[in-house]
């Protein structure tokens, strides 16, 4: 039987479309991307995916995760490692290369000054750009605003300009210098006349590109409870985040900026609550779940180290130090020898001024806030130094090495989620850029870290000077590589500014 002849219309149509099949067919089998992560456990703690996937990256951006093979022009093995998000700083004062480049080996992304903030926003992120191996940002200073506010310390406020206005590194001195002049209003109260000029000056650093308020307000007492509300009055008017350190090491110090959050509607960040609360933790973690639960826009960090970092000639070692913290000279350490203090070096030491590692913290504490699923992990590293507390170089390591791994305190993936999407999330109302970080998602960054779950591991100790952590295998960001088999990539500089919502260009 002689099979019926296809109209030369219904040919045509078949063609096409059988044409247009074996050409979709070709491109997919012709996709190709700048970098491909072929065959590893691929954990996105905000959708739970985890399972092997081959991630594809063009330009900075992920834009394939797949368990079919993909085509790249370099195609990374990344077979039993674990491909996570870029890991999220919120709390880091090292920004310079060098303090990057630790941050980079324990698989930081995005390091940001959020605690104390900059006195000069715009000068900060210009002297960055361009220029930058990780991703980094900072809040507005409340304490450099409140002095350069102050008509009895223009001098202060003049040598503080001339330092940031050098651009390029700041180096220690320096540092120390621009610390105490725009700290020299610290023991003094603002005007309440001057508040129009404090506000003005915060919201020019919000326009410059401020993630929010730094508020480190344990470092200049002389700032009311007054003062401080009407800072959170502002800030509640606008939604931008507060950042803040405590008054002080108490229950009173967190009820206090709990009470100015819920009762302005300012979006609340309170900094290394395990060094804030002491032997208080206990309360303190209830404390903030509580306002939580009760719908207050309110997050807390901690760091995985029983010891405390900060300047000898700060107000926090003011007479009565030793009974305040529960210490004695001993506790203390002096970075730059490592020397464990006594009665005449810490009044030597404090007259000329340095930084000093405090021994304050119990074990349990660490571990209970590191349990904690309310708590994010930060690691207030200091800028890079011989002898610096060794959080500078391995926080994130050592958290999911020792806490997450060798005491299973947590799992995988929710350790995971401390130190990516939590971080992400607190941001993204006040930087729209934070929507594609923290994630290994289709459309977000390319900022992925690569590692292995049976090595990470933190190798900086107290003793000896910063050293890289272990078990970090490679670290993109922004679709580049910064690390890549074990070791720092020289040259690149790919970090990007996270700015705000108030970003005027």
């Amino acid at each position: 039987m002689k099979l019926p002849t296809l109209s030369r219309l219904t040919h045509t149509v078949l063609l096409t479309i059988g044409l247009g099949l074996l050409t979709t067919s070709h491109l997919v089998a012709q996709e190709r991307y700048d970098v491909v992560l072929s065959g590893g456990r691929v954990m996105d703690p905000e959708t739970g995916l985890d399972a092997i996937r081959n991630v594809g990256i063009r330009g900075q951006t992920i834009v394939a995760i797949s368990e079919e093979a993909l085509e790249g022009d370099r195609v990374i093995d990344v077979s039993g490692r674990v491909v996570a998000p870029g890991f999220i700083d919120l709390h880091a004062h090292g920004q310079d290369n060098r303090a990057n480049e630790f941050h980079a080996r324990d698989g930081i992304t995005t390091a940001l000054e959020l605690e104390g903030g900059m006195p000069d926003v715009a000068a900060y992120l210009g002297t960055r750009a361009g220029d930058a191996l990780i991703n980094y940002g900072a809040t507005a200073s409340h304490m450099a605003a409140r002095t350069w506010v102050m008509p009895q310390h223009r001098d202060a406020v003049a040598r503080a300009g001339d330092i940031l206005g050098r651009g390029g590194s700041i180096t220690p001195e320096d540092r120390q210098e621009l610390g105490e002049a725009t700290g020299a209003g610290r023991y003094e109260a603002l005007d309440p006349s001057l508040y129009p000029d404090l506000h003005a000056r915060l919201r020019q650093g919000l326009s410059a590109g401020a993630l929010g308020i730094g508020m480190s307000h344990q470092y200049f007492p002389g700032a009311t409870h007054d003062e401080i509300y009407r800072v959170f009055e502002m800030a509640g008017e606008e939604g931008v985040p507060i950042f803040t350190h405590v008054r002080d090491m108490s229950i009173a110090a967190f009820q206090e900026v709990i009470a100015n959050g819920v009762a302005t509607g300012a979006p609340l960040h309170i900094v290394h609550m395990n060094s804030s609360s002491l032997w208080n933790i206990p309360t303190t973690l209830d404390l903030i779940a509580g306002a939580q639960a009760a719908g207050a826009d309110l997050t807390t960090e901690a760091y995985p180290y029983t010891a405390a970092s900060t300047s000898l000639q700060s107000a926090i070692f003011d007479p009565g130090w030793q009974e305040r913290l529960r210490i004695s000279y001993g506790d203390l350490q002096w970075q730059d020898t490592g020397e464990r203090l006594t009665e005449e070096t810490f009044h030597k030491y404090r007259e000329e001024g340095g930084i000093v590692i405090i021994h304050m913290m119990q074990p349990e504490w660490i571990a209970m806030a590191m349990a904690s699923p309310i708590v994010m992990v930060a690691s207030d590293g200091m800028p890079y130094a011989p002898g610096a507390h060794p959080r500078s170089a391995g926080t994130f390591s050592r958290f999911l090495g020792r806490y997450v791994r060798d005491e299973g305190i947590l799992s995988l993936m929710d350790g995971l989620r401390k130190i990516t999407i939590m971080p992400a999330r607190r941001l993204e109302a006040m930087s729209p850029q934070m929507r594609r970080k923290g994630r290994i998602q289709i459309g977000s960054d390319a900022d992925i870290t690569v590692f292995d779950p049976d090595r990470i591991i933190d190798t900086a100790t107290f003793e000896d000077d910063l050293s890289y952590s272990e078990g970090i295998a490679h670290v993109l960001v922004n679709g580049v590589f910064v690390v890549q088999d074990g070791e720092n990539v020289e040259g690149v500089r790919p970090g990007q500014a996270v700015v705000g919502r108030f970003v005027v260009f």
